[in-house]
C-alpha cells in the first residue's frame, strides 16, 4: 500500500467535477485521504493505493480528460503534505533550495513545518534567521510541543541571557530539541559552553540555531552544515540585518545589574 500526492489544474470548471474525479478514483480503488485547493487554482490530494498500477491507470485516464490537467503525481514530500493541509505551498528560495521563507502572519504554518521536521529521527541542523521579536524562539518552542519533544536551551536571550556549560540527566537525550542563539554562543568566552555545543553537534538529534550566519563566524562550522534554513520576517520587504541585534546583545551583557544579569551554568 503506497501514498501519493496528486495535483491537477481545472481546465473547464463545472458542477459535479470533483464528484466525477472522486468517483473515478473510487472505481480504481484509490482512496482519498485529504483534498484541498492549493496555489494557483490547483487542487491537491493525498491518496492511498493498494497497487501502484492503480495510480498509473488514473494518470492515463486523466490525460484524456478535457476538464482537468494533471500537474503532479509523486510520493508526497513534506511540502506537499503541508500544501494540502494549509491550502498553499510554503515559499522556497529559488537559488538555495534548503532555504524556506515565512512571514509572522504565517506562524501557524511555520510551527507545523518545524514540528514535522522535529518528528523525524536522526541528526538535523536547522538555522533560523529573523529580526528581534518576530517570533523565532516562540515558534521553535511551539513546534517542540507539537512534536511532543522536550526543548533544551544551550544559549538564549528569551528571558535573560543564558549560556549553558553543562547538562544533566535526561537533558542529554537524543530525542530532545537543542536550541542555541548564534550571537550569544559566538560571543561567549566560556570554552566549556563551546565544548558542550560541539558535543551536541555530534549527537544524532535535532539542533536549532538562531542567527546561523553569526554562529558560523569564528567557528569550525559553516553554512553548508545546515540541513534547513528558515527565514522569518514581519513583512515581505523586511531586511534581516545583524548590526542592531549585536547592539541589543551588548546592552543585555551589561544590563541593569552591571553585568550580573546573565545565567551561566
Amino acid at each position: 500500500m503506497g501514498e501519493w500526492y496528486v495535483e491537477y489544474e481545472i481546465q473547464i470548471n463545472r458542477p459535479g467535477l470533483l464528484g466525477d474525479i472522486a468517483s473515478l478514483l473510487g472505481m480504481l480503488r484509490v482512496n482519498i485521504i485529504t483534498i484541498n485547493g492549493v496555489d494557483g487554482g490547483h487542487r491537491g490530494m493525498l491518496v492511498r493505493t493498494e497497487n501502484d498500477d492503480q495510480i498509473k491507470r488514473f494518470e492515463l485516464i486523466a490525460s484524456t480528460m478535457e476538464t482537468i490537467q494533471v500537474k503532479k503525481i509523486r510520493e508526497p514530500k513534506l511540502r506537499d503534505i503541508l500544501a494540502v493541509r494549509h491550502g498553499r505551498y510554503i515559499q522556497r528560495d529559488i537559488d538555495d533550495r534548503k532555504t524556506f521563507r515565512f512571514l509572522r502572519s504565517e506562524l501557524g504554518i511555520l510551527v507545523d513545518f518545524m514540528a514535522e521536521l522535529f518528528k523525524q529521527d536522526g541528526h538535523k541542523l536547522i538555522g533560523i534567521r529573523g529580526m528581534p521579536r518576530v517570533g523565532k524562539t516562540e515558534s521553535v518552542v511551539a513546534a517542540s510541543v507539537c512534536a511532543n519533544k522536550k526543548w533544551i536551551f544551550l544559549s538564549s536571550t528569551m528571558i535573560k541571557q543564558t549560556v549553558r556549560s553543562t547538562l544533566a540527566g535526561d537533558e542529554f537525550s537524543k530525542d530532545n530539541i537543542f536550541i542555541l542563539d548564534g550571537i550569544v554562543s559566538r560571543k561567549s568566552g566560556d570554552e566549556r559552553h563551546m565544548q558542550l555545543v560541539r558535543e551536541m553537534m555530534g549527537m544524532p538529534s535535532i539542533k536549532v540555531v538562531e542567527h546561523p550566519d553569526m554562529f558560523v563566524q569564528h567557528s569550525e562550522y559553516d553554512m553548508e552544515d545546515f540541513d534547513y534554513i528558515i527565514e522569518l520576517r514581519t513583512d515581505i520587504d523586511q531586511e534581516i540585518t545583524y548590526e542592531m541585534m549585536e547592539k541589543n546583545h551588548m546592552m543585555s551583557d551589561t544590563g541593569p545589574m552591571g553585568g550580573f544579569g546573565n545565567f551561566n551554568f
